[in-house]
């Protein structure tokens, strides 16, 4: 079932087009996670999932509806957290829990504000203010608000934005939490690759608004597309000696370095073209990160 559905979606700013006939779907259960450098879209199109801008083109919907025409009694099934949460230092996170309790429209006991904060780590210090919380404290205290109303879909922008090895960790948990133990769909955009890596069950990767990449995290990171890095002595004489052989296609185009873009098993007969062609080679690196991945669709010379 898709929970998301994006079709031909568009965002123009004047003359920029931020986000440019972009489509793509959720399905339920997932850890969808949003990547793009800095200025490719990806918070526009957050905010126009969530109605807090509207498209110049195109189609949302959500739950099997139309965003557009059924925007409250979905956004009443959605939780998300933009960046930062907007947070009251002299309220303890019982009292933010209960304050945002109060304006919803249904009815939210004690015991799942308890359960909540449990739920988010922060129950031992539900009683603290929160101007005395870290940002990681903080950043799990605006989950627990978005999730107070038990959501089915969680959006969460630059979640680990800013905390430090700990606090990573303490969201990359609770989001592997909200899927596998409570059947959560996230989608997620993050800055930090490795940690999508090892979060997202699927991958959308955009480039100035256009989607240039898009699936399961295994086949994304499939060890046929792995990634080599050439280290040579003279590496102008290497990647001209590779232009011209059979090696040609397979070179990536990076601000800097020598990449190349091969089957694994062809490794060993890229070494042995190195060598015969007097190639001063320092080492041959094998890589398949989703970093690797993400920079060979969007680095350009």
């Amino acid at each position: 079932m898709s929970v998301i559905k994006v079709q031909s979606l568009s965002k123009n700013f004047g003359a920029l087009k931020a986000v440019d006939q972009l489509s793509f779907e959720v399905e339920a259960g997932q850890v969808y996670g949003f990547l793009g450098q800095n200025g490719s879209g990806k918070s526009t199109t957050i905010r126009m999932l969530l109605s807090l801008i509207h498209p110049s083109e195109g189609q949302i919907e959500i739950f099997g509806q139309s965003l557009t025409n059924n925007r409250s009694a979905i956004l009443e099934q959605v939780g998300a957290v933009i960046e930062r949460p907007d947070l009251y230092p002299y309220l303890t996170a019982q009292e933010h829990l209960t304050l945002f309790a109060k304006l919803r429209k249904q009815k939210i006991s004690a015991s799942k504000i308890e359960a909540t904060l449990s739920q988010v780590g922060l129950l031992a210090r539900a009683n603290d203010k929160v101007q005395t919380y870290s940002l990681g404290m903080k950043q799990r205290l605006g989950i627990g608000i978005a999730l107070l109303h038990d959501p089915a879909l969680i959006i969460l922008d630059e979640p680990t934005n800013g905390l430090d090895p700990q606090g990573i960790a303490d969201i990359r948990q609770l989001i592997k939490s909200l899927s596998k133990d409570q059947g959560k769909t996230v989608l997620v955009s993050s800055h930090l690759l490795s940690e999508i890596e090892q979060i997202a069950t699927h991958i959308l990767i955009i480039h100035q608004g256009k989607k240039m990449a898009e699936g399961p995290t295994s086949s994304l990171l499939d060890p046929n597309k792995t990634i080599v890095q050439i280290k040579t002595l003279d590496d102008l004489d290497a990647k001209q000696k590779l232009m011209d052989s059979v090696y040609r296609s397979n070179i990536l185009e990076r601000s800097e370095g020598l990449y190349l873009s091969i089957p694994k098993l062809e490794i060993p007969a890229l070494n042995t073209f190195l060598v015969a062609s007097n190639i001063a080679l320092l080492s041959l690196e094998s890589k398949n990160s989703l970093e690797d991945y993400f920079l060979q669709l969007t680095s350009t010379y």
